[in-house]
């Protein structure tokens, strides 16, 4: 029984069949969703650029604040470099916008509330906090190459250092 077998078994409602299937080399699943200013947002906006699709657990918690905070930082160093960042949690574009707003984030952050994006690109899984098991958005990050490439997947951010990461 494949993965799609077993979720329509156990009545999952989103397809868990990609989990883990993504590599370095795979075409980018395309999205459409909305930002922290209500504003449609696709992948194919930025063809021709490269991109740093970082997907983060929840908005103004210690960790994805300093993901997000170190991305801003530096974020003129990787727009010399072509990149452009695009973040995605599971939160609603109201709370986007107050994140983007008081960490001044210059960059879109996606609401994906019904997780299409983080199901397309299989970062939804177990995740283990305290002891205690539970299902979430695990934390990575797809660099994707201007032809719509994944050119890198980081899966062990370092929070704090995640600009080196992407560059080195």
């Amino acid at each position: 029984m494949n993965l799609a077998d077993m979720a329509k078994k156990l009545k999952v409602t989103h397809d868990v069949s990609k989990v883990d299937k993504l590599k370095v080399g795979d075409k980018a699943p395309d999205f459409s969703i909305k930002n922290q200013d209500g504003k449609e947002s696709s992948l194919s906006d930025y063809k021709g650029k490269k991109v740093i699709l970082y997907f983060y657990p929840k908005d103004d918690t210690p960790g994805c604040t300093a993901e997000s905070c170190n991305l801003r930082d530096n974020y003129s160093s990787l727009k010399k470099k072509g990149y452009e960042v695009i973040g995605v949690s599971a939160d609603n574009e109201k709370s986007h916008a107050k994140f983007v707003k008081k960490f001044n984030l210059p960059f879109n952050i996606l609401a994906d509330t019904e997780r299409d994006i983080i199901d397309k690109y299989g970062v939804w899984g177990e995740k283990m906090l305290f002891g205690r098991k539970y299902m979430g958005i695990i934390r990575t990050t797809f660099i994707i190459d201007e032809k719509g490439k994944i050119e890198k997947i980081i899966k062990d951010v370092e929070t704090a250092d995640h600009t080196r990461q992407i560059l080195s």
